[in-house]
């Protein structure tokens, strides 16, 4: 449960991916540091199982997720670099390689198009780096934490630092829906790939703050 975060995934042979279209314009910029935002799957599957844009990760048919990828962002002091220009796409075989980590062949195609194509060359490239990333984290026990009905936000980060070497709390972003229900955790990277402190926006959640986790198993 700590390191595994999908739970019985499996995927099927053929993946599509969808034609990604940029949304803004080009935005090249010095890269200083990265952020890591790891969504909380149950909460965004709350009201989402029957749509057919989400069927691989919140239908249950390709098995139940607790902390998946939501993608890995380039940042550039109080800005971020985004929609470089690229000649390459992300395939379906790559794209089928990282659905138990991202569980939407369109999101893992619009992250490398939004953000992996500011980063590096290759879209594998970019997935590799993130893969290595996620698999090093080691996640509390989120069905104990949300049992726990005075849980605050400080709870999670001292839990998450306690699991994983070399973190600390600071660096440790919260983001809360305004009903204070956990949907991702950001977690912030220096240029150098270790932990940094989160400047106020990707913080969020201050520690005193009420926080409930939804099961949804």
């Amino acid at each position: 449960m700590a390191h595994a975060q999908a739970y019985q995934c499996r995927m099927p042979e053929r993946i599509s991916v969808p034609r990604i279209t940029p949304e803004a314009p080009e935005r090249r910029l010095p890269v200083t540091g990265y952020t890591l935002a790891i969504s909380w799957s149950p909460e965004f599957c709350k009201a989402r199982e029957g749509q057919a844009r989400h069927r691989a990760q919140c239908s249950g048919r390709n098995g139940r997720f607790a902390f998946v990828v939501h993608g890995l962002w380039p940042e550039s002091r109080s800005s971020w670099p985004q929609w470089c220009r690229t000649p390459r796409s992300l395939s379906p075989a790559e794209a089928r390689k990282n659905m138990c980590m991202s569980p939407s062949s369109a999101l893992l195609a619009r992250q490398w198009s939004k953000h992996g194509s500011c980063m590096v060359r290759k879209p594998e490239t970019y997935f590799k780096v993130t893969r290595i990333l996620y698999n090093s984290l080691n996640f509390p026990d989120m069905d104990r934490m949300s049992r726990d009905d005075g849980l605050k936000a400080g709870r999670l980060r001292e839990e998450f630092v306690r699991l994983n070497s070399g973190w600390r709390a600071d660096a440790v972003g919260l983001k809360l829906n305004r009903r204070g229900w956990l949907e991702e955790m950001r977690l912030c990277y220096g240029k150098d790939f270790r932990p940094t402190k989160c400047d106020r926006q990707r913080f969020g959640a201050k520690d005193g703050a009420a926080m409930k986790v939804w099961r949804g198993l």
